[in-house]
Formats: structure tokens, C-alpha cells, sequence
């Protein structure tokens, strides 16, 4: 049982929180603006436990559908489905109950939540197969990790008001801004991780940005970052203390520098380093909502 459980903590990448915080800070960020302040202890906990079991049931599914070109990837050949450990059928139990657990939060919440989650889920299950079909991947990627943002916003409204209610306000204007801006830091981070494999996925024929983009990844990346940047600028500054914007806009742009430096020689040690630091962009630009 031992041995099983450590598999399985290895399955839903626990001793990596890297994946979920990229998917926590602006969940988070989203609820404290739709707030207006602290969103209070029960959303705190179904978003932040919900982020977790859901980017756990997501890496339970791909797993399973790669497992195949796992194989042929160094970084991923010794993953607990592809060597065999842990098979498929158990990949996807797992995957389910952890699913499972997170929908139970999701019915504490509202109507309007509920309806978001179900094109949470389904994205979830559809972004592994995207690798096969489309060139840019990681923009569905970016779509499925932004979940959070409308569903935050939805999760705010009281269910006394309606479902309707909870659903307009997961469309405004800062929500879609919020969407765009979240979505180019996806395609930043994944990018950096794709470059990461980029070899072995020419071989086995898959599709990535990275490859995609071709020599023009690192360019891409940056003007990616710089729009992320700006977006959140433009949704923060009628809002936020002068100086402490000052400080995040510093903050934000040494991030990217320093990024930049990483990854400009395409190294792949260099590259995924950058991808694993990229929760401390998300972690600045939470906080400077916070405050």
C-alpha cells in the first residue's frame, strides 16, 4: 500500500506544486477582485483545494493518453503509467475520484459555478488529445488554465440572486482582459516547457509551440510576457496604490528579464528552470491585487 500510494503521489505530481500554483494565483487574484478584498474561508478553500485535485485528475489523463510518446521523451519515460507501474484503468480511477472530490466543492458554491465546471472538466479531458491536432497547443492549455478566472468571478454572486446573475458577472470586461492576459502567460510558461522537449517531439511528431514557432520561440515568449505584463497594467491601474504598482511593474519586468536570459540559449535545463519559476510571477501579480 505504501509503494501504491508513492506511485500515485507521483502520478498527480505531488512533490511538484509548481503545476497547480500556476494554476492557484490567478484563480485566486480573480476572486479577491470579484470580492472586492478577502473572498472569505469557504471559497478560499474550494478554489484552492480545487485547483489542486483538478490539476491532479488532469495529469491522471495525460498520462494516459500520452503514455505512448511518453516512452520516447527522457524527461517523461519513467512516468508511473508509461513504465508500467501504475496502469491505465488505475490512472484513470484516480483520476475520477480526484475529480469527484473536487465537484463535491463545487456544489458548495453556486448554480452558475456548477455550469463553469462542467467546461472545466471537459476542456481538462480534451487538452491532451490537442497535441495531436493543432500547432499551438499550449493555447488551449492556456484556455483550460484560466478555468478559474470566470468561475471565481461566478462563484462571488450569492445563489439568492440567480445562476443568471452569477453567470453575467463571469462575463465582463475585466473578466475577458483578465482571460487575455492569463492566457499569454500560458503561452509563455508552456512554450519555455516545450522547448524543453523540443528534440524528442520532433521525433515522435508532435505538435508544440516550440516547435511551432521555430526560431522565433524565445522572441514569442518575450512578447508574450510583455502583453501579460501590460494587460494586467492596464486592469490594476485605476485601482492600485501608485507605488505599489511602481514596485510590481519592477518586480513583473525583472521576472522577464531574468527569463530571458534562461532560455535564450534554448538550454534545456535552462528552459525548464525558467517554466518551474514561473509561479513567482503569478505569486507578485496575486499579491499586488491583494494589496
Amino acid at each position: 500500500m505504501r509503494q501504491k500510494l508513492s506511485l500515485y503521489l507521483d502520478l498527480i505530481r505531488w512533490n511538484r506544486p509548481a503545476g497547480w500554483l500556476l494554476l492557484l494565483w490567478p484563480s485566486l487574484a480573480a476572486l479577491w477582485w470579484a470580492k472586492g478584498g478577502f473572498p472569505g474561508w469557504h471559497l478560499l478553500i474550494v478554489f484552492t483545494l480545487g485547483t489542486i485535485l483538478m490539476r491532479s485528475a488532469g495529469c491522471c489523463v495525460n498520462d494516459v493518453a500520452d503514455k505512448d510518446f511518453d516512452l520516447h521523451v527522457k524527461r517523461t519515460e519513467n512516468r508511473p503509467v508509461t513504465s508500467g507501474k501504475v496502469s491505465s484503468k488505475e490512472a484513470l480511477l484516480v483520476g475520477a475520484v480526484l475529480a469527484l472530490l473536487a465537484f463535491c466543492l463545487v456544489l458548495t458554491t453556486n448554480t452558475a459555478t456548477l455550469i463553469w465546471s462542467f467546461a472545466a472538466l471537459a476542456i481538462t479531458i480534451i487538452y491532451p488529445f490537442a497535441k495531436r491536432w493543432f500547432a499551438m497547443p499550449q493555447a488551449f492549455l492556456g484556455v483550460a488554465f484560466s478555468m478559474g478566472i470566470p468561475m471565481a468571478f461566478s462563484a462571488s454572486v450569492p445563489e439568492s440572486m440567480g445562476w443568471q446573475a452569477g453567470l453575467q458577472n463571469s462575463f465582463t470586461s475585466t473578466v475577458g482582459l483578465m482571460l487575455l492576459a492569463n492566457l499569454c502567460w500560458v503561452l509563455a510558461y508552456d512554450t519555455e516547457y516545450a522547448m524543453v522537449d523540443r528534440d524528442d517531439d520532433l521525433k515522435i511528431g508532435m505538435k508544440t509551440s516550440a516547435i511551432t514557432l521555430g526560431r522565433f520561440d524565445v522572441l514569442a515568449i518575450c512578447f508574450f510576457y510583455l502583453v501579460f505584463c501590460e494587460v494586467w497594467a492596464y486592469v490594476l491601474h485605476s485601482k492600485i496604490n501608485p507605488v505599489i504598482g511602481l514596485i510590481t511593474l519592477m518586480l513583473v519586468l525583472g521576472q522577464i528579464a531574468w527569463h530571458y536570459q534562461l532560455i535564450k540559449n534554448r538550454q534545456r535545463e535552462e528552459c525548464f528552470k525558467a517554466f518551474k519559476a514561473n509561479h513567482w510571477l503569478g505569486f507578485t501579480l496575486f499579491l499586488a491585487v491583494v494589496f
